[in-house]
């Protein structure tokens, strides 16, 4: 009977468009860093979080050049479901070094927000850090905020207990965590993570070492981290949702040529997972990709997924939907046929979906946008941006 009442619902959505502009039903978009502008040559890997007040937090690492050296863990604040922001916020500057990859991850209990990233000398690259020859390693590092993103604790080192010491590169995320609802571990606090470790088969940047992903475990609000069981073989940049059952899934970046994402599940909170599946409705061209968990939607569950949904490159930004615990997805809708890569999603405060993403007209990294719009026009016809 749901099923009927979404499909008259969608007809309704299709044939009438002009009703929900009417309305106010529209997309709104602003574009929060454009490279060349400010102190940083490009910025690059947005997270996006709604915290317990409602406020929206937009991550991303300041780059003085690529994806190694001088790199700043940014933020700007948004109070009013993204109209408008605030300037912005520098959460870690150490120097020359790197800071990057925000994971951030609000405590529902008392608004805590914890943000994990990830550090290393500004003079290692990750292939000189997966190979083991660099200077010092990849280390995981977290901090938290009780204001709302305004103000950040000192950055620390989680390394003794969230990294093998035998692992070479690390990295949280990115994207957010989430902290589990229902069932025994109700309250838990995840972060999805990955790591470079020893593989004789592995062929990891000319070496024998392979990708793999994990989650970081907190049952103590925050107090104290553990590490779960990797998952292997060949994946990395992963999102965690919780199922309807209690159940967890892992949707991940794959390195086994089936060019789709990689998923595995847990049914004891994060702590062991199943082995690797490919997931061929999700096309993907080894890139990052975002995963939420909407909640209602016409009296139905729905997941939302967003990437660059072509088999080669890094074009089309697009969301996905599924009713049913991730298992199908439908409803493609494009948010920019153009060049576009990383990507996070977040439910605003009044219902609409934000979504914020890398693209450009000329390069994937030129920009990194905003945007929000109601959850109906995922199922209008149209490109949501046009330039």
């Amino acid at each position: 009977m749901k099923t009927k009442i979404r499909k008259i619902l969608l007809a309704i959505f299709v044939i009438f468009p002009l009703v929900n502009i009417v309305v106010g039903q529209h997309a709104s978009a602003i574009n929060l860093w454009q490279n060349g502008t400010g102190n940083y040559k490009n910025y690059r890997i947005p997270s996006l979080l709604l915290t317990k007040k409602g406020t929206l937090l937009a991550f991303c690492e300041g780059r003085k050049g690529g994806d190694s050296g001088d790199i700043d863990l940014l933020l700007k604040i948004s109070t009013d479901n993204g109209a408008t922001w605030s300037r912005k916020i520098i959460v870690w500057d150490d120097g020359q070094n790197t800071c990057g990859n925000p994971c951030p991850v609000v405590d529902e209990k008392n608004g805590r927000i914890w943000l994990f990233m990830t550090w290393n000398l500004g003079l290692d690259t990750e292939r000189r850090i997966i190979c083991k020859e660099s200077r010092d390693t990849r280390r995981p590092f977290v901090c938290f905020s009780d204001d709302d993103g305004v103000s950040w604790s000192k950055p620390v080192d989680l390394s003794k207990t969230c990294k093998n010491p035998s692992w070479g590169w690390y990295a949280t995320g990115p994207g957010v965590g989430i902290q589990l609802g229902t069932g025994k571990f109700k309250g838990r606090l995840l972060i999805p993570a990955n790591h470079s470790y020893d593989d004789p088969q592995g062929h990891l940047a000319g070496a024998p070492f392979g990708y793999g992903s994990h989650v970081l475990i907190s049952d103590d609000h925050g107090k104290t981290w553990k590490m779960s069981k990797p998952i292997r073989p060949q994946c990395n940049e992963s999102q965690i949702v919780e199922l309807s059952d209690g159940s967890l899934l892992m949707n991940m970046r794959s390195y086994n040529d089936n060019h789709c994402r990689a998923v595995s599940k847990s049914k004891d909170g994060g702590e062991t997972w199943s082995d690797i599946r490919p997931d061929q409705q999700l096309v993907e061209s080894r890139c990052q990709a975002s995963l939420i968990n909407y909640g209602a939607f016409n009296d139905e569950n729905m997941f939302l997924f967003s990437n660059p949904a072509v088999p080669e490159g890094r074009t089309h930004m697009t969301i996905k939907t599924s009713f049913d615990d991730c298992n199908t997805w439908s409803n493609a809708k494009l948010i920019h046929a153009g060049p576009s890569a990383y990507s996070c999603m977040a439910k605003l405060p009044n219902g609409k979906i934000g979504i914020l993403f890398e693209y450009g007209t000329d390069h994937r990294y030129d920009k990194i946008r905003f945007e929000s719009f109601p959850p109906e026009m995922l199922f209008m016809p149209g490109t949501l941006l046009h330039e």
